[in-house]
């Protein structure tokens, strides 16, 4: 366990960009962390790491089992999370209203205005 987190961020570290990044080995990384230290915010990276490697649509099933767990189902990352599946996925108006509830539920101010940032770009993208 205490090898996997530390190879997760080397494998980030090592990536020029997003699109670089050995995805497919984060997974299997974020399997094994998944089995053996279990937790919703494993559980929320992994899908992210599902959907990099599956389709956006995959991490999104993943994602569906977060909301039912009492201790994420309200977290704004979570929906931040959700937010940025929906935009890979082709769900603008989705996403922005994922990422406008997540920053009404951020205490940071920089995480809020970051998320309202995200929801307001993909408002102004769809309008004509």
């Amino acid at each position: 366990m205490r090898g996997s987190r530390p190879a997760i961020a080397a494998l980030h570290d090592e990536a020029e960009d997003v699109d670089q990044t050995d995805w497919p080995q984060i997974l299997a990384l974020y399997d094994l962390l998944e089995q053996l230290a279990p937790s919703p915010v494993v559980t929320l990276n992994r899908a992210v790491a599902v959907a990099m490697v599956q389709g956006p649509a995959a991490g999104l099933a993943l994602l569906e089992t977060l909301a039912a767990d009492r201790r994420m189902a309200t977290h704004h990352r979570l929906l931040a999370t959700r937010a940025r599946l929906r935009e890979l996925s082709g769900d603008p108006a989705g996403a922005a209203a994922d990422y406008r509830e997540a920053a009404r539920r951020t205490a940071s101010l920089p995480e809020r205005r970051h998320l309202t940032s995200r929801a307001a770009e993909l408002d102004a993208r769809r309008r004509p």
